[in-house]
């Protein structure tokens, strides 16, 4: 029998979503920043998203910590080089769920010429229709990474023999999603 499931295509709705990043810094405090420019798009049998196929990319030019010193120091080659990779990606390998409104995602994340997989704990928020009649559906996706693992390896100590910035990266991503067909 061949399976005869609809395909549900849906798009990251940017005005509703944000992609956060929290980097400790010095070790005693927080930096979050954010990238501005993004796109997303989730493909799924109906609007059942397990095993969903994800595509995501971000414009690392983009980036904002809220310090325009640190935000070109991350565009540079210390980090991110954004002249050479202008983008970073994720594309999904398995989107299993865990549990009622929880869900494990795995990919290939690619920053500047480095993929490799990560996990990320996602929690689906639910589904609604907005007052204009489209479709949406939110969630809350989570994870670590090593930036260094990314190339990402700029680092410098403090007197006391500290580190500046963590290798550990947080991702906090809230993602509200927009039903296309």
């Amino acid at each position: 029998m061949t399976n005869t499931a609809v395909k549900t295509t849906w798009k990251i709705d940017t005005a509703h979503s944000e992609i956060h990043f929290k980097v400790k810094h010095m070790m005693v405090s927080t930096v979050t920043g954010s990238f501005g420019k993004f796109d997303a798009t989730v493909d799924a049998d109906g609007d059942d998203f397990e095993d969903a196929e994800i595509q995501f990319s971000a414009d690392v030019d983009s980036i904002s910590t809220n310090n325009e010193q640190r935000d070109a120091h991350l565009k540079s080659d210390d980090f991110f080089n954004a002249e050479k990779f202008p983008k970073l990606t994720f594309q999904s390998t398995a989107f299993d769920k865990k549990a009622d409104g929880t869900y494990q995602l795995k990919g290939d994340l690619t920053i500047r010429d480095i993929t490799k997989p990560v996990t990320l704990d996602v929690e689906y928020n639910g589904t609604a229709v907005d007052p204009y009649g489209n479709t949406k559906a939110g969630f809350e996706i989570s994870g670590k990474i090593s930036r260094k693992e990314f190339g990402l390896k700029w680092n410098a100590l403090t007197e006391a023999g500290s580190v500046v910035v963590s290798d550990e990266v947080r991702l906090v991503l809230n993602v509200q999603l927009s039903k296309v067909a």
